[in-house]
């Protein structure tokens, strides 16, 4: 696996420096919605397909920040981070680029309305997921469900914060 991109000229001294490929931060939210289900977004932008809300974490932002900001841009939700639900860093899991996604367990209420880069949005249940989801939310969600089902009325499966 090739680490290195490319050779930059250092503006201090002029010596070539290395740039590395590295991983790209971004974060998702698993939005609960009253006892209704979890919010997921129909995608604007390729990839197609439903999603959790979600997106790049932005330079000197934290990744709690930029959970809560990509929730409220793209659901109209003002959120309330649980917990940490866990973090999927497969190079695969987004066919753009090699991303890793701190995912987080939210609450809020309200109605929400699909913005920014969502098409569409709606609440689901875990009967009710659709088939076609983007990036690696099938996993994500799988791994959600199964832990909320294995705790049911024990203390959240979220890791505080």
């Amino acid at each position: 696996m090739n680490k290195t991109l490319s050779w930059v000229s250092c503006p201090f001294c002029g010596k070539p420096v290395s740039l590395y490929r590295n991983p790209v931060p971004t974060v998702d939210v698993i939005i609960e919605i009253d006892g209704q289900g979890i919010i997921l977004i129909k995608r604007k932008n390729p990839p197609p397909g439903w999603a959790l809300p979600g997106g790049f974490v932005d330079y000197g932002e934290t990744l709690e920040d930029g959970a809560i900001r990509e929730a409220l841009e793209e659901t109209s939700l003002n959120v309330t981070l649980q917990g940490l639900s866990g973090v999927y860093s497969s190079p695969d899991r987004d066919p753009r680029q090699h991303t890793i996604s701190t995912v987080f367990i939210a609450t809020a209420s309200g109605t929400p309305r699909a913005r920014d880069d969502a098409a569409d949005i709606g609440i689901f249940t875990e009967k009710d997921i659709p088939r076609t989801l983007a990036f690696d939310h099938k996993k994500i969600l799988a791994d959600y469900f199964r832990n909320r089902s294995s705790t049911r009325g024990k203390p959240s499966t979220a890791k505080s914060l």
